[in-house]
């Protein structure tokens, strides 16, 4: 199915965006939605282009690459296509630089704080319009773990996550009487290719390594984070909102 195909509204029961989909905690969250019967809208930088757009959704069934260029342009596109939405998961990315507070340096600050706190509440936002008059939708804040213990030249990475959680636990008491649940779902160790590639932790030495460093002594997985995802957007617990779910492990 090619990003500029039409679904019209009535075939489509459930769906869902996912911003950067290719990343972090995006593949997991785009093959537990498909599965679980959502239209998935997915946003990434790279779908400007028709051939990576193809590649993406080759074999997977119900995950549809978008050419936007933002995820903010996803979202407004899978309310335009389909008519409703149902999830988002403003699954937001950035490097978590090494930088002491000595070196703190205004530019990369700005870039941080763009992608990881004015993208999301952009995304949350636009989303929130359309849930509104909807009167129902879940909305899905990825952000860290990070902020519990702070490390040594990660203040800014660490605060900038602290503040995409508290945004997303206050927009959701601003939109529980309109029955929408916003979650931020805060991971570390999460395995992927973003922060904790395999070829690095699933190592004789990396396995040691966590097994010191969580409980559970391993990288979450992909599956695990899509699984909570689902049950997010699932309608079960939707007394169940503004928290900040801590996917690490026993580690926090």
């Amino acid at each position: 199915m090619s990003a500029e195909a039409t679904t019209r509204p009535d075939t489509a029961e459930r769906v869902a965006v996912v911003t950067h989909a290719t990343r972090y905690a995006g593949p997991g969250s785009v093959e537990a939605l498909r599965k679980a019967g959502y239209t998935v809208l997915c946003h990434d930088e790279s779908f400007a282009e028709e051939a990576a757009r193809t590649a993406f959704e080759d074999g997977r069934d119900g995950a549809v690459a978008c050419p936007a260029r933002t995820p903010t342009g996803a979202v407004g596109q899978a309310v335009k296509r389909y008519g409703r939405l149902d999830l988002v998961v403003s699954n937001d990315v950035y490097p978590a630089r090494y930088l002491p507070v000595e070196q703190a340096d205004p530019a990369e600050l700005r870039r941080a704080a763009e992608a990881l706190l004015v993208t999301p509440a952009a995304v949350l936002a636009k989303a929130a319009a359309h849930m509104k008059r909807r009167g129902s939708g879940h909305i899905v804040l990825m952000t860290s773990a990070a902020p519990v213990r702070p490390e040594t030249g990660f203040s800014a990475y660490s605060s900038l996550r602290a503040g995409a959680s508290a945004y997303a636990r206050a927009a959701a008491r601003e939109l529980a009487p309109h029955g929408v649940t916003v979650h931020a779902v805060a991971p570390n160790f999460l395995q992927s290719e973003t922060y904790y590639p395999p070829e690095v932790w699933e190592t004789d030495e990396g396995r040691a390594r966590l097994r010191d460093l969580l409980p559970a002594g391993r990288l979450g997985t992909a599956e695990e984070i899509g699984d909570l995802v689902v049950f997010l957007g699932s309608g079960s617990a939707d007394f169940l909102t503004g928290d900040v779910i801590h996917f690490t492990g026993g580690w926090s």
